[in-house]
């Protein structure tokens, strides 16, 4: 943990696959950083947390999300742009975590001003070494925004 953070890491999950939902909560649970894990399905879900409202009244704001591009209801490149044009979510660093490897895909996501683009292995191990090596910079080595 950075020196000037004082209170766990609030990070939103944005993933609509069960499989890599419990392997990337798992892993960050091994992380010796205090964090909350918050986890939603779909981008739906994603922005009704970011803006509190319904069953996310009470939700704090993230101070990292890790965010899927292919979800139902509304992807991730929707939810990257709304956050983005929106001042009260635009200084969230955002890391997209997806199986897609579609220059397009990458390209369109630093446009929306994702902070960094990740394409999820599709092996097991290397899989849980990715989501250890974001943990290790995004919750170890950068300081994170802080702002209520």
């Amino acid at each position: 943990m950075s020196p000037l953070q004082t209170r766990p890491i609030q990070i939103l999950l944005v993933e609509d696959s069960p499989s890599d939902a419990k392997l990337t909560i798992s892993a960050l649970k091994l992380a010796k950083v205090a964090n909350e894990l918050h986890h939603v399905d779909d981008g739906v879900e994603a922005m009704e947390f970011l803006k509190r409202r319904g069953k996310y009244e009470k939700s704090p704001r993230p101070d990292l999300i890790l965010l899927d591009l292919n979800l139902p209801r509304k992807d991730g490149r929707e939810v990257l742009e709304e956050m983005k044009e929106n001042p009260d979510f635009s200084s969230i660093p955002v890391i997209v975590l997806t199986t897609s490897s579609a220059e397009q895909d990458i390209l369109r996501s630093y446009q929306l001003h994702c902070n960094c683009y990740v394409t999820k292995p599709v092996n097991f191990d290397r899989f849980l070494e990715c989501v250890r090596s974001i943990e290790h910079f995004w919750l170890s080595v950068v300081v994170l925004p802080v702002k209520e």
